[in-house]
């Protein structure tokens, strides 16, 4: 064979084409894959060696040359020709060169399709704990400023329009919680991921005596897969993996919205520091958030890649097909694109404050006790839905008079409703409100203050 003649040129008249080999090759973007597929090669050949199929000598020298290897790649002295197409060729061919015939017993009862699910695995397996650590530190940011804010008072949006007035805090936790369903949705796909193919060959397996229950206690898998055409043929786990990426970006996302929106001048909530922030190439006075906008631009990258793995796996036929060549391509892009967008949260909630002042000379506009006192009249034995039509004619008057419900007199509000007392004005302006939720996690700062310390907590252990 030539030296770089691929192992399967024999079946073909024809060496292949220059532009086929750039078309078909993989090497540029799945040579990342090179350290897992050298632990995974190693420990097949340590599977080999125990059941006589090369002998100890031949283990010593594969796993010897193995490690050199990785070592020369991890150095960057390491040559990928990508004559040889991926990560695996390349890899066992500088082996064979190394040792020789001992190398080429290395892909004995192996296919590169068990191959590279398995080296896919043990990637994922890994780069799902790097992006649950960087979730926890982005967590950790957001409880360190809502500790900051427990006491201060902000308006609540539905609609965009003002709703309830909450304890900053509880806007800044309500990322906390997304985000822990972001590291959850990863470790349940860490679990089901987390089974060894390697064994099952091209198809169906091997003739030969493979222990792949070894293997798998050598790779730190839970369990073996149990049907090799599933094995080598399905990529679920990467479109699940795409998919929790896709959610971690869409919180990132929402987050990007929100403070794009606070740091403009017509609401001024927030002011992020300078080093997370452009200006103008035209207009001097420019402060612009384009790390935030580009978080959110960011996103649809991430969902193109769930559309893209969502479709290489539509309608193809059962077994292994060259598509899934491609599903690293999108992997690799969601990962790498939600952990820089992850990092850039961090960053800039790490470096953000609330204008608490600001926010608080507008609490009240936005009538953001009306439900309260709704809630006040059903306390005096009101059904909901006739206290609700009250308070809301209480509104549209006092927008024809430029008031606030606290600036009307008890005569006026009888007017209204006999039910109503001096008591009232307990309940209303947004500060009594936010002090008196009553229900179990309410927006109050009394209950952000639990929460801030549970979250402490938690997140200690991570």
């Amino acid at each position: 064979m030539s030296e770089t003649q691929k192992s399967w040129e024999h079946r073909l008249g024809k060496p292949t084409d220059s532009l086929a080999i750039d078309f078909v090759e993989s090497l540029s973007f799945d040579k990342r894959l090179y350290k897992y597929d050298i632990v995974g090669s190693i420990a097949h050949a340590e599977m080999l060696c125990e059941k006589k199929l090369i002998t100890k000598e031949e283990f010593k020298q594969i796993k010897e040359s193995l490690i050199e290897i990785s070592h020369q790649i991890a150095e960057g002295k390491f040559k990928f020709d990508k004559t040889y197409e991926d990560i695996h060729m390349v890899i066992e061919a500088a082996l064979i060169s190394k040792i020789g015939d001992a190398g080429r017993k290395l892909h004995t009862g192996r296919s590169r399709n068990d191959q590279v699910t398995t080296d896919m695995r043990l990637w994922m397996r890994d780069e799902i704990e790097i992006i649950q650590t960087k979730i926890a530190l982005l967590q950790k940011a957001f409880v360190k400023l809502a500790e900051k804010y427990v006491n201060e008072i902000m308006p609540a949006y539905t609609h965009l329009q003002r709703a309830q007035p909450v304890s900053v805090a509880a806007y800044l936790l309500s990322f906390v919680e997304q985000l822990n369903r972001d590291s959850l949705r990863l470790k349940n796909c860490r679990v089901l991921l987390n089974l060894s193919p390697l064994g099952s060959g091209a198809i169906a397996g091997s003739t030969l005596p493979l222990d792949r229950k070894q293997t798998c206690s050598l790779l730190g898998f839970s369990d073996i897969t149990y049907n090799t055409i599933d094995s080598v043929s399905d990529r679920d786990f990467c479109a699940e993996f795409i998919f929790d990426c896709c959610l971690i970006s869409a919180h990132l996302s929402k987050l990007a919205e929100d403070w794009i929106i606070f740091s403009t001048t017509e609401f001024d909530f927030i002011r992020i520091d300078d080093a997370f922030c452009t200006s103008s190439s035209m207009m001097p006075q420019k402060r612009n958030p384009d790390m935030l906008e580009l978080i959110r631009a960011k996103t649809g990258a991430i969902y193109g890649s769930l559309m893209a793995i969502l479709t290489i796996l539509k309608a193809q036929p059962s077994g292994y097909n060259r598509d899934l060549q491609e599903d690293k391509r999108h992997v690799f892009n969601a990962s790498d694109t939600v952990e820089a967008c992850i990092d850039m949260a961090c960053a800039i909630v790490e470096n953000t404050t609330f204008n608490t002042a600001k926010i608080s000379s507008g609490l009240d506009k936005g009538f953001l006790d009306a439900t309260a006192m709704a809630e006040y009249l059903v306390k005096k034995g009101m059904p909901f839905r006739t206290a609700h039509g009250i308070v809301g004619s209480l509104v549209a008057q006092c927008e024809k008079e430029g008031k606030t419900l606290a600036n009307i007199s008890i005569e006026q509000f009888k007017k209204y409703c006999e039910l109503i007392d001096n008591d009232v004005y307990q309940y209303l302006g947004s500060k009594n409100v936010a002090a008196s939720y009553a229900t179990a996690a309410g927006a109050t700062p009394a209950q952000m203050a639990e929460q801030v310390n549970y979250w402490k907590k938690q997140l200690a252990e991570r």
